[in-house]
């Protein structure tokens, strides 16, 4: 990676593989890397906002309007745009479907979902699937995921044993394989 401290935007939404992040930011601090992360409300009952940032050395985002802006002047009211444009990288892991399907039919009411909308169109997007094998198997999410590719490189799913107790496809892309490929895309990034 270049001499420029990279920055990744990490994007946890509700799904039990969420506790995998951690690893992965992990792994991203130990390459000087800067992380960010917003934490969806659905993310928030998997993951807690102070164990990702204590990890990311950053505070969690969480809202799309911040109800006392002079506490965030920083970045007050404009959260999304100024995450956009911070990022080099932004990735969604783990992606639920609900999360998925928002970013295919352009829905932005969350914070998550408006900062995907304002990235610069050079950012690369990566998304990680994470659910149930009857969701990922389910015409809707198929289609969405057919729209989501097309503007996303897609890591993941894998089978394995998903939370509910099944052997299936669903599971989140390993930690391993997620960083591989934000290094990948970092050097593809940083050499344009």
């Amino acid at each position: 990676m270049s001499g420029k401290k990279q920055n990744i935007l990490i994007g946890i939404t509700g799904s039990i593989a969420a506790y995998k992040i951690c690893e992965l930011i992990r792994a991203l601090k130990k390459k000087d890397v800067s992380v960010k992360v917003i934490l969806t409300k659905a993310g928030e009952q998997f993951v807690t906002p102070l164990t990702i940032s204590t990890l990311t050395e950053n505070r969690v985002y969480k809202d799309l309007f911040v109800d006392d802006a002079g506490a965030h002047r920083d970045m007050p009211l404009l959260e999304h745009i100024n995450l956009s444009d911070w990022a080099d990288v932004c990735v969604i892991a783990p992606a639920s479907a609900n999360t998925i399907a928002k970013i295919a039919h352009g829905i932005a009411d969350n914070l998550l979902t408006s900062t995907v909308l304002a990235l610069p169109k050079e950012v690369p997007l990566i998304i990680c699937p994470a659910m149930n094998v009857n969701m990922w198997e389910n015409k809707m999410v198929r289609k969405n995921m057919s729209v989501v590719q097309e503007i996303a490189d897609i890591v993941g799913p894998k089978k394995g044993r998903l939370a509910c107790g099944v052997e299936g496809m669903g599971a989140m892309a390993d930690v391993e394989d997620i960083f591989e490929v934000i290094v990948k895309k970092l050097r593809s990034f940083n050499g344009k």
